[in-house]
C-alpha cells in the first residue's frame, strides 16, 4: 500500500513520455487566457494561500501549498506564453517540464486538492487558483495522467452515461420501484413540465431516499414537475477529471432535455460539481444564455419557504450545517439553507469558521472517488470532523450526496457517532400536509 510519501503514478495509454509532456504543456498552453495570464503574473508569495488549505494544515508539508500545485502550469506559461518567453525559450532559461514533474504533480492537483477554493478566496491578489487547477486537469487528460480510479469512473460514465451504473434504464427501473414501495407519483418522461429535476449518481444507487424525498416535495407544492431518461444525471465527473469534452456532453444533455420540455426551471440535486457545472459553466457549454433559471434545491427549498407555500414540521434538534463548498464558496448560496433549518425550527450551531470560509470535508474535486488519496484524505476530514465536534450539536446535515458520502466513509474510518443529514430528506419528512 502507497503512503503520502510513496505514491503511484498512474497514466492511461502507451504513448512515450514526450508525448505525454507535449500534450499536457499544449493543452496548459491552450486554457491560457487574458485572466489566466493575469493571475500566473499576481503570486507574490504571500503564502496565505497556505493557512487556507486543508491539505497543507493537516500536513504542514510544503508541497501541498496551493500555488505550488500550479509550478508546472506556471512553466508552460513562462515559456511558451508569457512576456519574456522568447528570451526564456532562447537562452533555455525555462527548461521543459519532464514527465516525472507531471507524475509528482499529478498527486497534487489530483490526490491533494479539492478544487474547494478557499485557497482562491483567501488570496489578496484575488488568484482563482482552483479555476487554474481544473484548467491544468485538462492537459493532465489529454496526456493520460489521470489517477486510475478517477479515470475509470469517468470512462465508464462516458460509456454507460452515469460513473456509478445509473444507466437509463437503470434510473427508469428505480423510479418505477421506489414509486411503487414508497407509495408516491413519480413522473417520468414528461413531454411538458415547468420544472425539471435531475439527481447525482450518488442519490440514485447510494441514497435513493433523495430521490423519493424530491417527488414527495415536489408533488406536496403541487408542481408541475419531471424527471427525464434522456436528461437526469447531474454528476460530472468530466469536470473533475480533466476530460473538458464529455462535461460538455453531460452538460448538453441536462440543457437539452430541459429545452425540451419546455422546463422554466432546471433544479438541480445536492451535488455541489453538478451546481458549479450547469449553473455556472452551462450557458458556456450552451454558447448563449439558458432558457430557464438553475437552482441548486437548497435554493429551490428556501423560495418556497419564503412564499410561505412550504410550511415545515419543528424538529427539536441541535443542528450544525456542513456548507458544500462549490455551492457556498463557488456560489454563494449560504443563506439558503438556514432559511430551510429556521423553517424546521433547529437550533443551528454554527461551526467555526462557516458559510463560505468553512472548511472542505476534504472529499471534493473527486478525492473521494481516489482511493490512492485515502490515507491523506482522512487526515485532512479530521479537521472537518473535529470542527463539527466543537459545535456540541446532535446532527450534522449538508446538501451535498458528494460531502455525505465523504462523511459515511470518514464516520466507518473512525468509527464516529455522528451521521450526516440531507437537508433534503429532512424537509420530506416533515412535510406539514394540508388539512382535507
Amino acid at each position: 500500500m502507497s503512503t503520502i510519501n510513496e505514491v503511484r503514478f498512474d497514466q492511461q495509454g502507451d504513448m512515450p513520455d514526450a508525448e505525454r509532456v507535449e500534450k499536457a504543456m499544449g493543452n496548459f498552453v491552450k486554457d491560457f487566457g487574458r485572466t489566466a495570464a493575469i493571475w500566473m503574473e499576481s503570486c507574490i508569495h504571500c503564502g496565505m494561500c497556505a493557512e487556507a488549505c486543508h491539505f497543507y494544515e493537516a500536513t504542514k508539508d510544503p508541497k501541498y501549498t496551493p500555488i505550488w500545485k500550479l509550478e508546472p502550469f506556471k512553466q508552460a506559461y513562462k515559456r511558451e506564453y508569457g512576456p519574456f518567453a522568447l528570451v526564456y525559450r532562447a537562452l533555455n532559461l525555462k527548461p521543459r517540464v519532464t514527465v516525472e514533474e507531471l507524475q509528482e504533480w499529478q498527486h497534487l492537483i489530483y490526490d491533494s486538492c479539492t478544487v474547494c477554493g478557499r485557497c482562491s478566496l483567501m488570496c489578496p491578489m484575488g488568484i482563482d487558483i482552483a479555476s487554474l487547477i481544473s484548467q491544468a486537469r485538462h492537459g493532465m487528460f489529454h496526456a493520460g495522467l489521470v489517477p486510475h480510479d478517477l479515470w475509470a469512473v469517468t470512462e465508464r460514465g462516458h460509456r454507460e452515461g452515469s460513473p456509478l451504473g445509473a444507466t437509463p434504464k437503470v434510473f427508469k427501473d428505480r423510479v418505477e420501484w421506489l414509486a411503487d414501495d414508497h407509495e408516491v407519483d413519480i413522473p417520468l418522461d414528461k413531454a411538458k413540465a415547468d420544472v425539471l429535476c435531475a439527481m447525482s449518481s450518488i442519490e440514485i444507487m447510494k441514497y435513493p431516499d433523495s430521490v423519493v424525498a424530491t417527488a414527495r416535495i415536489m408533488n406536496h407544492l403541487g408542481m408541475d414537475w419531471t424527471f427525464r431518461t434522456d436528461g437526469y444525471e447531474a454528476t460530472n465527473f468530466g469536470l473533475l477529471s480533466g476530460n473538458a469534452s464529455w462535461q460538455k456532453e453531460m452538460s448538453m444533455k441536462l440543457i437539452n432535455a430541459a429545452v425540451a420540455c419546455g422546463a422554466k426551471t432546471l433544479v438541480l440535486p445536492e451535488c455541489g460539481h453538478a451546481y458549479t457545472a450547469l449553473r455556472w459553466m452551462g450557458a458556456n457549454m450552451y454558447g448563449k444564455p439558458l432558457p430557464f433559471r438553475v437552482l441548486h434545491i437548497s435554493e429551490f427549498l428556501a423560495e418556497n419557504v419564503q412564499s410561505g407555500k412550504l410550511k415545515l414540521k419543528k424538529v427539536d434538534k441541535t443542528v450544525t450545517f456542513h456548507d458544500p463548498c462549490q455551492v457556498s464558496r463557488r456560489g454563494g448560496a449560504t443563506e439558503a439553507p438556514r432559511v430551510v433549518l429556521e423553517a424546521l425550527g433547529v437550533h443551528l450551531h454554527e461551526m467555526f469558521p462557516t458559510k463560505g470560509t468553512g472548511w472542505c470535508c476534504g472529499g471534493g474535486g473527486g478525492v473521494v472517488a481516489n482511493r490512492r488519496a485515502d490515507e491523506l484524505r482522512y487526515k485532512v476530514f479530521k479537521i472537518k470532523m473535529e470542527q463539527i465536534e466543537d459545535t456540541g450539536a446532535e446532527l450534522p446535515v449538508t446538501s451535498c450526496a458528494n460531502c455525505r458520502q465523504t462523511f459515511d466513509d470518514g464516520q466507518a474510518h473512525f468509527k464516529w457517532d455522528k451521521e450526516m443529514q440531507s437537508l433534503l430528506e429532512m424537509v420530506a419528512d416533515n412535510l406539514i400536509e394540508e388539512a382535507a
